[in-house]
């Protein structure tokens, strides 16, 4: 049986601490607040109880139940680690719940919830301490750990419990998967014997490479949804795991067997994992988890420079000049945009490369190319400057091409097994090493002094994998690396107060917790000249809020106006960032482009903070898009909305029918064409009178 330890208050959410009277265990759950848990039943049979840390050493007896090989999580019956004490301190609005486990070997484990009143999410984190006289390896430890999932389902709840995720490869981001737990064999066995564990995750220095690291368990019947995300830059892993009638779900740094990860912790010393943040709600809109994790980000949103407060127009060279930019066509695009609205111009790869060299392989000397830039970057910089543009520069900062000098410095580079790791065409700077850190100090933060760059767009191209060498294990050696990395934004941003960073690998590698609260935007996907970049754009508004991420407009002489409408259209999704042939489009094409970058302004106090909602059928294949998307967002406080409208092929025909809040009226319309809709009943009834074609409403009270 279990016994209340404290029940806290945070928010709209009621956290609840739980301990097993036999094994002295510390679980955790969370409901919404004002849930009558306590007339259910607490305890069922074969319930497996929770620890809520996560914890297995080396040497220790692994969980039986056939899980070796699916799990690491500890079966509480074979935990060392016993509940002790729980303490709560408050300062100003934060209140933090630490609980503390301890082990008779002389080693502890504190688990950290922190709330920040008004807010809808809460962070949680372990510390592992070692005590005792000796070291001791870590092979998992957990960030955050819930159990008792769902206490209000009857029995073992069959057909009850749903798993969402968000799935992403590079160019199809975000895409969500809504599975019940049947269809991932997560129901429990006969006997209540044997593990049932679904573990997911990333592996690598891409920590959105296959998932988001983001997940949601829901309880269909009692319309309960609970959910995690975590802050970290390299390998994670999640888990929905199962041994009894209720479900517990995990998460933190990818284990030993997930992401090759050994941690020593020397006698003396303690080990903090990436830092979570968990949420739950009861809402009818499975929407509604996604929202209160994204709102994780408004926080960090808030420290950024005074330039990025009305999300300015941005302009990228590269589907322009295609990683040859030069002062020369650089001139010709600032005569072409000057005065159109952009406020950040961004010269993005290849102004470093030697001649007939690519940008790809050329990176990591980073010497100003003598041919694409005969009188250096100054001039140039001073001219963007001119045209009244911040001047942004492109960085591929963790990686080095092999056509580069760099790429042959061995003794600087990641190794694996006592190899250089290479890639197809990438090697990976040692950044724990302080010369390798005092070189991009000097290349990166001293060229971006230099010329009084105020924007930096940082890229990376390619993904470490697993791990390298230089610690007690892969995945360590992979997570000390990539804790450089983060560190190193943070310098520059120390050393360059105010400047605008952009998050970008490979398009949207990297749009996890951690990298997105060190930076103001992220490049969405490399999805520039897709058909799909409205469904990836509107997939995202679940991972990262849509002041962060950064869409493009890829423009080209030969589209029609309804194609041109399409891609601005597009960009009201998230941050308008514009490229492509400007210099060659006609004058009905500019003035297209002109009336998008007005309303994409008008729309800014709905982008910078609002409330998605998702219409029409299934998207199945994003390559051959069939039917259409609806989205409407929405900024309650500033009683403005809009409503982003795509047909795809075989949507022609059809109609689109959008509820609209009591008090809305249309004010203005983006698209190729004239149009005339209206609110008739609360609802928009748009009729697709074309396939492959974006309009955009604009409403206000």
């Amino acid at each position: 049986m279990s016994e209340l330890i404290n029940a806290y208050e945070l928010g709209d959410m009621q956290a609840l601490f739980f301990t097993d009277k036999v094994k002295k265990n510390a679980e955790l759950l969370l409901m919404p607040a004002g849930t009558d848990y306590r007339e259910k039943e607490i305890d069922k049979e074969h319930d497996h109880k929770d620890s809520l840390v996560q914890i297995k050493l080396a040497g220790d007896t692994y969980t039986g139940g056939y899980a070796p090989g699916a799990s690491m999580r500890m079966d509480t019956a074979l935990s060392t680690f016993f509940y002790d004490s729980q303490t709560v301190t408050e300062t100003g609005d934060v209140k933090e719940i630490v609980t503390l486990l301890k082990d008779e070997r002389g080693y502890t484990a504190e688990h950290h919830l922190k709330y920040t009143a008004g807010d809808r999410v809460i962070k949680s984190f372990s510390v592992f301490k070692n005590e005792s006289s000796s070291d001791v390896q870590l092979e998992l430890l957990s960030s955050f750990s819930l159990g008792k999932i769902s206490p209000l389902m009857e029995g073992d709840g069959h057909d009850t419990l749903k798993l969402h995720r968000i799935r992403s490869v590079w160019s199809m981001e975000g895409r969500k998967e809504s599975i019940p737990l049947e269809d991932l064999q997560l129901e429990p066995s006969w006997t209540g014997h044997a593990v049932r564990c679904e573990r997911f995750g990333a592996a690598g220095s891409y920590a959105v490479n296959r998932f988001f690291p983001v997940m949601a368990v829901e309880d269909s019947r009692n319309n309960i949804f609970w959910g995690a995300s975590i802050a970290h830059n390299a390998s994670w892993q999640m888990e929905v795991y199962r041994r009894g009638t209720e479900v517990q779900i995990s998460g933190g740094l990818a284990d030993r067997e997930f992401g090759h990860w050994v941690k020593t912790v020397r006698s003396g010393e303690s080990f903090n994992t990436p830092e979570a943040f968990l949420t739950v709600c009861a809402s009818e809109d499975e929407e509604e988890i996604f929202r209160r994790l994204a709102d994780a980000m408004e926080a960090p949103l808030q420290e950024n420079p005074l330039t990025e407060k009305e999300l300015p127009v941005l302009f990228n060279e590269y589907c322009t000049t295609w990683g040859n930019p030069s002062h020369e066509n650089i001139a010709d695009i600032v005569r072409k945009i000057s005065g159109k609205g952009f406020e950040y111009f961004v010269i993005d790869c290849g102004w470093y490369k030697r001649p007939d060299v690519p940008w790809d392989i050329s990176m990591g000397d980073y010497d100003v190319s003598k041919e694409l830039f005969p009188e250096g970057l100054q001039k140039t910089v001073s001219l963007i400057k001119d045209a009244g543009m911040i001047p942004g520069l492109w960085f591929e900062i963790d990686n080095v091409g092999s056509a580069s000098e760099s790429y042959k410095d061995t003794e600087r580079l990641l190794k694996r097994d006592g190899h250089v790791l290479t890639t197809t065409m990438r090697r990976f700077w040692d950044l724990r090493q302080p010369r390798v850190r005092e070189y991009l100090n000097e290349k990166v933060i001293g060229t971006l002094k230099k010329y009084g760059f105020g924007y930096l767009k940082i890229d990376c191209n390619d993904t470490i994998g697993i791990g390298c060498d230089g610690a007690e294990s892969l995945g360590e050696g992979l997570r000390q690396n990539q804790e450089e990395s983060a560190r190193f934004v943070d310098r520059i941003k120390k050393e360059i107060p105010g400047i605008i960073i952009e998050n970008c690998a490979s398009g949207g590698h990297r749009i996890e917790p951690l990298m997105m609260s060190k930076c103001a935007m992220a490049s969405f996907s490399d999805a520039h000249e897709c058909e799909e970049i409205p469904v990836i754009a509107a997939n995202l508004h679940r991972v990262i809020l849509p002041a962060q991420s950064q869409i493009w407009a890829v423009l080209h002489e030969s589209d029609s106006l309804k194609r041109i409408a399409y891609s601005i259209a597009n960009t009201f999704l998230g941050r308008m960032c514009v490229s492509g042939d400007v210099v060659d489009l006609t004058a009905d094409q500019w003035e297209l482009v002109d009336k998008g970058i007005a309303f994409y302004k008008k729309l800014v106090p709905v982008i910078r903070k609002g409330e998605t909602h998702f219409f029409g059928p299934k998207i199945t294949s994003y390559r051959h898009l069939n039917g259409w998307q609806g989205i409407f967002r929405e900024n309650k406080e500033k009683g403005k909305a809009y409503i982003l409208l795509h047909s795809f092929n075989g949507a022609a025909g059809t109609e689109a029918l959008i509820p609209v809040p009591e008090g809305y009226s249309v004010k203005d319309i983006y698209s190729y064409k004239d149009e005339n809709t209206g609110i008739s009943d609360r609802r928009i009834r748009y009729h697709f009178d074309e396939d492959m074609k974006s309009v955009c409403i604009y409403l206000e009270k």
